[in-house]
C-alpha cells in the first residue's frame, strides 16, 4: 500500500462528494491519460469502495489499492488499455 501514500501523479479530490461524483471525476481525469498512468482518488463517501471495485471491473482499469486514512478513502487506480 506504499503507493497510496505517494504524492506523485494526478490526484482527484472528491472529498465531500457523494456517489456518483467521485467515480465520474475519476473517469474524466483518466480519459486523456496514457495506459499505465496512475491517479489517486481522495473521497470521504465510504460507498466509494464498492463503487470503485464495480467500476474497475466494468471498465478494465486496475484498482491497485484503497485504504482509509484520517477519514478519507485513498485509492490508487491505474489506467489500462480499454
Amino acid at each position: 500500500m506504499r503507493d497510496l501514500n505517494s504524492e506523485d501523479g494526478l490526484v482527484v479530490d472528491a472529498r465531500g462528494m457523494a456517489c456518483p461524483m467521485p467515480i465520474a471525476m475519476l473517469a474524466r481525469a483518466l480519459r486523456p491519460l496514457a495506459p499505465g498512468a496512475r491517479v489517486r482518488l481522495l473521497a470521504t463517501d465510504a460507498a466509494v469502495v464498492p463503487d470503485l471495485q464495480a467500476w474497475s471491473a466494468a471498465t478494465g482499469h486496475l484498482l491497485r489499492g484503497v485504504a482509509p486514512r484520517e477519514g478519507v478513502w485513498i485509492a490508487l487506480i491505474e489506467k489500462r488499455r480499454v
